[in-house]
């Protein structure tokens, strides 16, 4: 029997997309281009990657959990990662893939943001260019993105092994006999 082309397990997978991508896309950008809030007329004097990179390297260190090479790499990469993530996750291109990586983050995030609460840090959250302080709405909200993206990804693999619910079914019988040349 194949499945139909809406089920719970799509409308997850949809929800999903739609939600965690742009949510990553616009963290990713906020970390690297959003605390220059005033960018016109003096836009090359107001606009600097390396002060966003160094503020939100900051943040990463006040978690106290990586080297000062770890808090580098993570501030550096983090958010350009999370855009290219958020696209295509949003896209759905490799959904199995991208989609796990995404999860991934995600229960990493939450996990970070949960010790960070329990051990009564008095930190910012990090996540976006406004300051989020760390508390119980923010473990929530970070435990909820993350059950989102283990259940979007753990679908899209369990969808990926399905046949598409709009091709055309399977030949079940024997191949048809090719007439002989003469």
């Amino acid at each position: 029997m194949q499945s139909s082309p809406l089920n719970f397990r799509r409308a997850v997978m949809w929800l999903g997309r739609l939600i965690l991508g742009p949510i990553f896309i616009y963290a990713g950008y906020s970390k690297a281009f959003l605390p220059n809030s005033h960018f016109w007329p003096w836009f090359f004097f107001k606009f600097s990657l390396s002060t966003n990179i160094a503020n939100f390297a900051f943040q990463v260190d006040a978690f106290k959990l990586l080297s000062p090479a770890g808090v580098q790499f993570v501030a550096h990469t983090l958010p350009f990662t999370e855009i290219v993530l958020g696209f295509l996750v949003l896209i759905g291109w490799r959904l199995r893939i991208f989609g796990t990586m995404l999860a991934a983050i995600m229960v990493g995030f939450s996990v970070v943001v949960t010790r960070a609460y329990l051990l009564h840090m008095n930190i910012n959250c990090g996540c976006f260019a406004t300051p989020q302080p760390i508390d119980l709405q923010k473990v929530l909200e970070d435990a909820g993105m993350a059950l989102l993206a283990v259940l979007m990804a753990s679908f899209a693999i369990i969808e990926a092994r399905k046949p598409h619910p709009w091709s055309a079914p399977a030949e079940t019988g024997a191949a048809p006999a090719v007439p002989a040349a003469k």
